[in-house]
């Protein structure tokens, strides 16, 4: 067989083709598999020494065991020394760039005095102490009114109603009766005059009754005090019982000044602070006076606790019903610093308020939440009673922002306290 024409066939030309291919293929890939394996052994006998994680940089919360893509933004991971991973377990770790993108801020915890401008709002009103029902002793009838205006003005020992009394009538002609036996029955007549001076007759008039031995058909009745009729009960010609108010008289030369208190400002106020208030009804001037009483019982619907300022009002500038508005200047613990915080600072789930606390000696900003007692809002921070300690580093800023980055990455925040994510966790 001749060589030329058996290269010459066609059959045989397809099958020589056919095995330089294979041929060609094997020597390829056999030489792509060895490299493959000898980067395998490479990496596998480097992990024997050392375990690398790979994360994503722009969120170092995700940790795998193998590379691949981010599942929250879908870059490339990165590796990890596992040297580099050995942080607390409910530490959350972000990188510069996650910081600068989420604006997080942090700031040094430190101490300082503390205090606040507290506001309130509140209105005049008549001192309680000083007021006075003006009532009737004896059962009868109005026949003369001396006071017929709400807001007139009465001094003690004014002649203000005039009644009409069957009841003082009775009693007088007893009164005569007895002093026709005075001689032998002294302490009879004496009894009655007593009687008398129960339904608040005068000495005066009983004399006058006892001289003349005429019957007065009506009483007078006079103010037991001075100040201004707020109330009149009663008109010209009504009948009245025994104990019947007839006019509420108040003394209006001292008032009080009440406010509303919100039960978060109470820390703030105590008896005997100074208050400072002012009113439109007296513009340019500013009245000050010592807090004498706070309530003890906080309103259940309003959250308002009212409290008390005593005022002198000689000159009546101040009047029952006009609105005030109050400042005071409070300070708590003044001679002693307090550890306080921003308010954004704070994260609140109900019951527990927390921060996030900067782990020092990281190579890349570590973050851990920690629950801390609060006491008294100020006008932005708060301040620390359990929790944080003088010279922490806490996140003021973008703190909402790291919560959620623990969340994603299953360590304990806002929402997560106990039970924990560990999916992306390697054993």
């Amino acid at each position: 067989m001749k060589i030329p024409g058996f290269f010459s066939n066609r059959y045989i030309k397809s099958s020589l083709l056919v095995v330089a291919g294979l041929l060609l293929g094997w020597l390829l890939f056999h030489n792509s598999s060895a490299s493959e394996r000898t980067v395998q052994s490479t990496v596998t006998d480097s992990s024997h020494a050392e375990a690398v994680i790979w994360t994503c940089a722009m969120h170092p919360q995700i940790r795998m065991d193998k590379p691949g893509k981010c599942p929250i933004c879908g870059m490339n991971l990165i590796p990890l020394r596992h040297s580099d991973a050995e942080v607390d377990d409910d530490a959350i770790e972000m990188s510069e760039s996650a910081m600068k993108l989420a604006e997080i801020q942090t700031s040094i915890v430190g101490k300082g005095s503390t205090s606040k401008e507290v506001l309130l709002y509140g209105e005049i009103q008549p001192d309680e102490e000083l007021l006075q029902s003006q009532t009737a002793h004896v059962s009868g009838r109005i026949e003369k009114l001396f006071v017929n205006v709400t807001g007139e003005t009465v001094s003690k020992g004014q002649l203000i109603a005039r009644i009409y009394s069957p009841e003082l009538i009775n009693t007088q002609k007893e009164l005569l009766e007895a002093l026709k036996t005075a001689d032998r029955y002294p302490k009879f007549a004496e009894a009655v005059r007593q009687k008398l001076r129960n339904l608040k007759l005068p000495d005066k008039q009983i004399r006058e009754i006892e001289a003349s031995g005429i019957v007065s058909t009506t009483i007078d009745i006079y103010a037991n005090t001075s100040g201004t009729v707020t109330a009149r009960k009663v008109n010209e010609g009504d009948y009245i019982s025994k104990g019947t108010v007839l006019f509420n008289i108040s003394d209006l030369s001292r008032v009080w000044a009440v406010f509303d208190a919100y039960e978060s400002d109470l820390p703030w106020i105590s008896v005997g602070e100074y208050v400072t208030f002012t009113s439109q009804v007296v513009p340019g001037r500013t009245f000050s006076g010592r807090i004498s009483f706070i309530d003890p019982v906080i309103d259940k619907e309003t959250r308002i606790a009212r409290i008390r300022a005593e005022m002198s009002n000689k000159d009546m500038k101040l009047k029952p019903g006009m609105f005030i508005n109050g400042t005071i200047q409070s300070g708590i613990g003044s001679s002693v610093e307090n550890l306080t915080i921003p308010q954004s600072a704070i994260l609140w789930t109900g019951i527990r308020s927390i921060v996030y606390v900067k782990i020092p000696g990281e190579d890349h900003p570590t973050f851990k939440m920690r629950e801390v007692t609060l006491g008294a809002a100020m006008k932005d921070s708060y301040i620390v009673l359990e929790g944080l300690k003088n010279g922490e580093e806490i996140v003021t800023n973008g703190t909402f922002s790291v919560d959620a980055a623990a969340q994603l990455a299953g360590k304990p925040s806002m929402m997560n306290t106990e039970d924990r994510d560990t999916s992306n966790k390697l054993d």
